[in-house]
């Protein structure tokens, strides 16, 4: 599987979902709304942005143009998922607001996958990068076979 589609399914899903549980959480308490939407979305740009490190961090190629695409299938995902969601679950939002979702809404989801993401990417070049395979590197802290007569 492409690893751009991976992502931007992944993140598609997270991101509706997150839409629609802040639109019906604010149906019930509209002064909350401030509150619950900062902290969802704290939380989905740090689950991105940590998404970005490990990819840099398993050596992922060309994670640029991966996150990039990623971003923008996340972001006309979440915005047609979103629609759904809330129509089925909050407030039978209808196929006019699709309109707008396609547009501001996706583009703003795409920011918020693409931007933390490139974040993470450039922290994760301060990790090393993992050496291989359990036996390689049981071997390097001075395992392994022994040369040489057993006593």
């Amino acid at each position: 599987m492409r690893f751009w589609l991976l992502r931007g399914g992944v993140l598609a899903v997270v991101h509706a979902a997150a839409q629609t549980v802040v639109a019906a959480l604010t149906v019930r308490d509209p002064t909350g709304q401030g509150t619950i939407a900062a902290i969802v979305l704290g939380v989905l740009v740090g689950a991105v942005a940590v998404w970005g490190v490990l990819d840099r961090w398993r050596a992922v190629p060309r994670p640029e143009i991966t996150w990039l695409i990623a971003a923008l299938v996340a972001g006309w995902g979440a915005a047609v998922l979103g629609v759904i969601g809330r129509s089925v679950f909050v407030d039978q939002t209808g196929a006019s607001e699709l309109g707008t979702a396609l547009t501001g809404g996706a583009a703003f989801t795409a920011l918020l996958v693409f931007v933390p993401a490139g974040v993470g990417l450039l922290a994760g070049k301060w990790l090393k990068p993992p050496t291989g395979d359990a036996a390689g590197r049981h071997a390097q802290r001075g395992g392994g076979t022994r040369s040489g007569p057993r006593s």
